[in-house]
């Protein structure tokens, strides 16, 4: 699969890679932030913003699949959660969340306050179950180059009457009209 993308044609864009779980869609940014790195020597100006738990085979940091990540400004907060895995209720499910939002907050705005020309996002949605689509768009125009991962599935869709499944979709059609480009996987990465 890697062999068919052409990492040079996300330079100066946008670009969003969906996919349900396990369909290589940290492994793909993983690659992509190898190729900054090892083939255009852009340590200095990638940030890597980590919003991914990393939970019993449903999410995975990008830390997991390349140490590239300790050469770039790698944000990460002190915990995320999995809030449909984790939740035994909605009142329990839109609580995670909401913690997430916190976790992740402070990180965007570092950015703000801080921009590379790069951005990388592993699993952005997980700040979209109670965060502001809007955030991320506004980082979005402060560099030039943009990647993320966002889930869009349907092995998460229960979300035990919390309504976050709808808004993660609501919340991410918005950023998909920020994107130039969307990459829909739907079979693992070789």
């Amino acid at each position: 699969m890697t062999d068919e993308i052409d990492f040079e044609d996300f330079l100066g864009r946008r670009t969003l890679i969906v996919g349900d779980v396990g369909t290589g869609k940290t492994r793909l940014l993983s690659h992509f932030l190898d190729y900054l790195i090892e083939e255009r020597g852009y340590e200095r100006e990638v940030t890597l913003i980590e919003m991914a738990p990393a939970y019993k085979g449903i999410g995975a940091p990008v830390e997991s699949y390349t140490k590239n990540v300790w050469k770039v400004r790698y944000l990460k907060p002190a915990k995320i959660f999995p809030p449909r895995m984790l939740g035994r209720d909605s009142e329990e499910v839109l609580r995670y969340a909401e913690q997430n939002r916190v976790e992740l907050e402070p990180l965007l705005l570092k950015f703000e306050r801080d921009p590379t020309k790069i951005l990388l996002i592993n699993d952005l949605t997980i700040f979209l179950h109670a965060g502001d689509p809007e955030k991320i768009i506004k980082i979005i125009d402060l560099c030039e180059t943009f990647a993320a991962t966002a889930y869009e599935g349907e092995r998460l869709r229960p979300d035990k009457g919390s309504g976050i499944t709808q808004r993660e979709e609501r919340a991410l059609s918005v950023i998909k009209e920020h994107v130039d480009k969307v990459i829909c996987l739907v079979k693992p990465l070789k």
